[in-house]
């Protein structure tokens, strides 16, 4: 088992407080895990276009479309890596996705996570520890760019997108749709940070 403490200082590390059980995350190694594969989701969209037509008419429907999204950590050669969806060997995603109108964030990410990781879309068969959301970010019109902040001239935000930690028990199973690959990427290549000297 590996600790990753989040930007914690030292002086709150060794403190002894109940709040600092949310501060520290562990993680456990990949192979502490199985992974089997299911059924393939349908894709509502074929091309990007597609897409920001989809998001055009449902924002003319029901307004601000909020998403969640989860951050899953393992261990792999004693590094932290984020399990990440890769989708149609073009891009890849954190494992997440739109909320219903009405429904919590908490709940549409146990929705989501269970329909894309779990044998059972019920969810019945893992019980997601969802955790603290960890970032906000903004898409203020309709294009492919999402923003850690909403910028100043936008009126009418278009998404919303949570990022929540959700933390691992120290084993369970991912059953993954066949069309979706799970696969851990260590933290410095998100993002192409490993490209950065």
């Amino acid at each position: 088992m590996a600790d990753l403490h989040m930007g914690v200082e030292a002086d709150a590390i060794n403190d002894s407080s109940s709040d600092n059980h949310s501060k520290r995350v562990d993680i456990y190694p990949l192979s502490c895990y199985y992974f089997g594969s299911k059924e393939a989701i349908v894709f509502k969209d074929e091309t990007l276009f597609d897409r920001i037509n989809r998001m055009k008419s449902n924002y003319a429907a029901y307004g601000l479309r909020t998403s969640v999204e989860a951050v899953i950590l393992v261990e792999l050669f004693k590094h932290p890596h984020l399990l990440l969806l890769q989708v149609r060997n073009s891009f890849f995603k954190l494992p997440g996705g739109r909320l219903r109108p009405g429904e919590s964030d908490i709940d549409g990410l146990n929705r989501k996570l269970s329909r894309k990781l779990s044998a059972s879309e019920d969810g019945n068969e893992t019980e997601w520890q969802v955790g603290e959301c960890l970032g906000m970010w903004w898409r203020h019109d309709f294009e492919t760019l999402m923003y850690p902040y909403l910028p100043s001239n936008a009126k009418k935000p278009k998404e919303c997108t949570k990022v929540f930690l959700v933390r691992l028990p120290e084993s369970q199973k991912f059953i993954v749709p066949k069309n979706l690959k799970l696969l851990a990427v260590p933290l410095r290549q998100v993002h192409e940070n490993h490209k950065v000297k």
